[in-house]
């Protein structure tokens, strides 16, 4: 397996006691290497392959310090305490020595994810747990150890599976890395990380005193709404847990805080011309236009080459050559808020986020006059025009000029026919004429193998608002038992899971409703208080499932109706049925 030249490595190491193994994958010579409790295979392996990539599922902060810690001759199940039940990070366990061995690795678990086991169960694959306790005060058997290695070998194949449905993150790293001449050992950083390297991030920002003295841009226009940009410039709300209180604008209620400001319309169905007027890349375009965190970086060309070079393959409408560079021009501005980047500046955060909202605010202003506003968030805004002949020129004439004014520009999406919208976070856009659909949000998108969660039910609603199916129809015809599957994952505030009263080993399960009465419910356990709650959305009545559930065909015992009134429920949150 190759990708642009590169070479990868696939592993993952299980820690007991008294063992330890680590499966590891070359997908290039198709090879599997299995290694119990022996050092030397282990210092051969990595000899041999210490200038190819190494990846795993949460490498970055737990597989390639066990690997180091037993390179370095330690015990690897100290490591693993320090960095698991103490909570360390891994490095500190003995970071000179550490440093010592270089490790190419790029951990294929990004920060807002659940856990592989989720991906496995969105996925329809076996999410079983190993019966082998990862607390066994003893050596392991000849048995333990190879049922160990099954579950292991199984979770390096997930790893796998889920870097090739998101080869995009890869690729954007090696594209980057490559193009500004850098070391290939900064595979091993986040994006993050690399942004900051890539655009010089000095640390400056950690000698600013200027957190709330961002400006207010002289081209905003707001007078009906001033006093909404007056609260921002007020010093006694310069408090990150202040908002205003709830205000409308344009006859929708809206909120207003240090995170942003937006406002829609809930519970809302309606016909007609609807545009969605949307900022191109709005934050990274404000920063380039006002030179927002240039402060703190010794390279803002380079950030500058990202972000047009954003904008030019978007207008090309090139989606394969923009991807890193969208991927990378979004991931720039959210570092200024992290004390821990380089690129820490949380005035020109401020000023960013403050003045986007206003701006768009001033545009709200402006407009209000010739159109009804659905809803505003973050870097656009739907409307209905209540006559498009005698309003479309005077609004696209407002645009323009705000456009002039502001020095951002805006990308127009037409839609003729209908919208529902729960709230500022889901909605779906239909245009009737050309069967265009707009789907945004959790309850209404287009689920993947990454997010296939209670699937039916999305397709319930969506087929639904398109093309008027009941939901009754869409469940009651479906046979495929994984598309009603949901997914629960607990945390790590939580010690297991219940199934009725009896607990069971997975901390990740696949759950169904259940006609059978006698079937019990899911819970999880606080770790603390010790009291039990019920897993979210799961049914009162449910079974699990965490074999391979690809191919199974719906049981009698699945409860067809749990779906459907959970379907009629979401349904309502949009304002029909």
């Amino acid at each position: 397996m190759n990708w642009k030249g590169e070479k990868v490595l696939f592993y993952d190491f299980e820690v007991f006691k008294y063992d330890w193994l680590v499966v590891v994958k070359n997908m290039t010579t198709r090879t599997t290497y299995k290694i119990v409790n022996s050092p030397e295979e282990l210092e051969a392996l990595y000899q041999e392959n210490k200038k190819e990539i190494w990846s795993g599922f949460n490498s970055r902060h737990y597989d390639q310090y066990i690997l180091k810690g037993i390179l370095c001759g330690f015990d690897p199940k100290k490591v693993n305490d320090y960095i698991i039940v103490k909570g360390n990070p891994g490095w500190k366990f003995a970071p000179t020595m550490f440093r010592s061995i270089p490790l190419l690795n790029y951990d294929v678990m990004l920060g807002t994810d659940r856990g592989l086991k989720s991906f496995e169960g969105f996925m329809g694959n076996n999410i079983k747990e190993t019966s082998v306790p990862f607390d066994i005060d003893r050596k392991l058997t000849d048995a333990e150890i190879e049922e160990t290695f099954k579950y292991c070998n199984h979770d390096v194949e997930q790893t796998i599976e889920v870097f090739l449905k998101r080869t995009e993150e890869f690729n954007t790293m090696m594209y980057f890395i490559k193009h500004f001449e850098l070391p290939i050992d900064f595979i091993s950083k986040t994006k993050a990380q690399l942004a900051a390297e890539i655009l010089g991030g000095n640390r400056k920002g950690e000698g600013f005193d200027d957190e709330f003295q961002f400006p207010i841009l002289d081209c905003l226009e707001l007078k009906k709404y001033r006093y909404i940009a007056d609260w921002y410039r007020n010093p006694e709300n310069h408090d990150y847990k202040k908002k205003q209180d709830k205000v409308m604008v344009a006859g929708v209620e809206h909120t207003f805080s240090w995170g942003g400001g937006h406002g829609a319309k809930a519970k809302f169905h309606a016909s007609g011309v609807f545009l969605i007027i949307d900022v191109t890349a709005y934050y990274p375009s404000l920063q380039k236009k006002y030179k927002f965190g240039y402060r703190v970086m010794n390279h803002p060309e380079n950030f500058e080459f990202i972000h047009d070079s954003n904008i030019e393959f978007k207008r090309k409408g090139d989606k394969k050559a923009r991807q890193p560079f969208k991927i990378m021009d979004n991931a720039i501005s959210g570092q200024m808020k992290q004390r821990q980047s380089a690129l820490f500046d949380p005035m020109s955060n401020n000023s960013i986020c403050i003045n986007g909202q206003l701006l768009l605010l001033d545009l709200v202003e402006h407009i209000e006059p010739y159109c009804e506003l659905i809803q505003n968030n973050t870097d656009g805004i739907v409307i209905k025009l209540n006559d498009y002949e005698r309003d479309f020129d005077k609004l696209d004439d407002i645009v323009y000029e705000w456009e002039q004014r502001t020095g951002m520009k805006m990308d127009f999406d037409t839609f003729i026919g209908d919208i529902y919208q729960k709230d500022v976070n889901n909605y779906l856009l239909i245009d009737r004429e050309t069967g265009a659909v707009k789907a945004k949000g959790g309850y209404v998108m287009k689920l993947n193998d990454l997010s296939y969660d209670l699937p039916i039910i999305n397709r319930a609603l969506v087929d639904y608002m398109i093309k008027g199916i009941p939901v009754e129809r869409t469940i009651g015809e479906c046979e495929d038992l994984r598309e009603f599957q949901l997914v629960s994952k607990i945390s790590n505030k939580y010690t297991h899971i219940l199934y009725g009263n009896k607990p069971i080993k997975e901390k990740c399960v696949r759950v169904f409703a259940s006609r059978v009465a006698s079937d019990p419910g899911v819970k999880k356990v606080h770790a603390t208080r010790k009291t039990a709650a019920k897993l979210t959305n799961s049914p009162e009545h449910c079974f699990i499932w965490n074999d391979a559930v690809k191919g199974v065909p719906v049981p009698d015992r699945l409860d067809r109706e749990w779906y459907i009134n959970f379907a009629r429920k979401r349904l309502s949150d949009f304002g029909v049925m």
